[in-house]
């Protein structure tokens, strides 16, 4: 029954326009009552975002599950991919709810809540795993907003191409901007080499001879405020 009020909700919002229909009508198209759409949700905008608190509270088990093993930057990171499987789900769907919602100023600013708790699960993990460290709650906050940034911003690239490509390379490939600026790199085995680089799953690190045309540097002198270093990896990927 959730399924059929979505499906005759967006049915009726790509035919009438959001405004234009009601809760009755959305029953109406899905025969049910009215009692039985409120079961499932509390009003039309939470029709239109049907999936996000089971993501959310999928996104904090997963935080909740962490040990001290987990490196707690890249265990945000994974954490925000949860959000983009989500997405990947349903490619057709997330590509209309996204064109929607740039219509409608309401849905727009609901978005905005739900990115906002997500943030805040973010944050309140990282806060956890920094207690005690100068600017711990500061330094939780600034990698929280990152994470949200860099993603949205690759997840908003693949809807804008109507869901054409691979998502998570997109995802991985911001993501991997916020962990090579925060993250700790894992320790790299004992090796005979004179040096040794990060290992980064997400961003991989090519010789000089295989970069491709398009990539980006970020240069931030030693010691600049983390807001100042978000800025920059905002600004270099680019904001819609």
């Amino acid at each position: 029954m959730r399924d059929a009020l979505v499906a005759a909700a967006f049915r009726l919002f790509l035919e009438r326009g959001y405004e234009q229909t009601t809760v009755d009508d959305i029953v109406a198209l899905a025969g049910v009552g009215r009692r039985s759409f409120f079961r499932y949700f509390p009003s039309k905008e939470d029709v239109v975002f049907p999936d996000h608190e089971r993501c959310l509270a999928d996104m904090t088990a997963f935080l909740a599950a962490s040990g001290k093993e987990h490196e707690p930057v890249r265990r945000v990171c994974d954490a925000a991919r949860l959000v983009l499987l989500m997405y990947a789900e349903n490619p057709s769907f997330s590509v209309q709810r996204y064109r929607l919602t740039k219509q409608v100023p309401g849905l727009r600013a609901y978005e905005l809540s739900v990115v906002w708790r997500y943030e805040r699960a973010l944050a309140e993990y990282l806060r956890g795993r920094f207690t005690g460290r100068p600017d711990g709650n500061l330094h939780a906050d600034v990698i929280a907003a990152a994470v949200v940034a860099a993603h949205n911003n690759a997840l908003r690239s693949w809807l804008r191409s109507a869901g054409q490509g691979d998502a998570s390379t997109t995802v991985d490939h911001a993501l991997g901007y916020v962990q090579s600026a925060f993250g700790t790199p894992a320790t790299a085995p004992t090796s005979t080499a004179p040096t040794a680089r990060p290992a980064f799953p997400s961003l991989p690190m090519p010789s000089a001879d295989e970069l491709p045309d398009d990539v980006v540097v970020v240069v931030s002198r030693r010691g600049a405020p983390l807001w100042r270093v978000v800025q920059e990896i905002e600004t270099t990927l680019g904001r819609d």
